[in-house]
């Protein structure tokens, strides 16, 4: 049986509209859990500490490509914090923070892994929900 997060959502990639340097509605209208996220942004699913530095001090290593995300919610909206997840590219084309929720125009993909986006809709409203909990800038750990 299929959980009734992943019903909500039929297509691998969630339909989705910027608007003003953000995407305002949730992915298929999924609330996050931001315990789940933080999982996700910790491991290696979504890779994240590889590029950015966040207060997660059981992790030892942390990147510095990318900025901090420490006190991330207090310098972007939900919107634009949504749209960073989903797929940086519409911000900065240059950008090497990789799309999260698309599946075209992408290079060097695995094949076992063609058509599938790196996070699901569920997933990238989990890590948005943790996000927003990194209101303040924390001493970075």
């Amino acid at each position: 049986m299929v959980p009734a997060r992943a019903q909500q959502c039929s297509d691998p990639v969630a339909r989705f509209v910027v608007r003003d340097g953000g995407i305002d509605t949730p992915l298929c209208g999924l609330a996050g859990d931001a315990e789940r996220g933080r999982a996700i942004v910790a491991g290696r699913q979504g890779n994240c500490l590889a590029c950015h530095a966040a207060p997660i001090p059981e992790q030892a290593f942390h990147g510095d490509i990318g900025p901090p995300l420490h006190g991330v919610a207090g310098r972007l909206t939900e919107a634009e914090l949504r749209l960073q997840v989903v797929d940086a590219t519409h911000l900065d084309e240059h950008t090497v923070m990789p799309p999260f929720h698309r599946v075209t125009g992408l290079t060097a993909v695995r094949r076992d892994r063609i058509g599938q986006p790196l996070l699901s809709a569920a997933e990238v409203e989990d890590v948005l929900a943790y996000l927003l909990t990194l209101k303040q800038d924390q001493a970075h750990e």
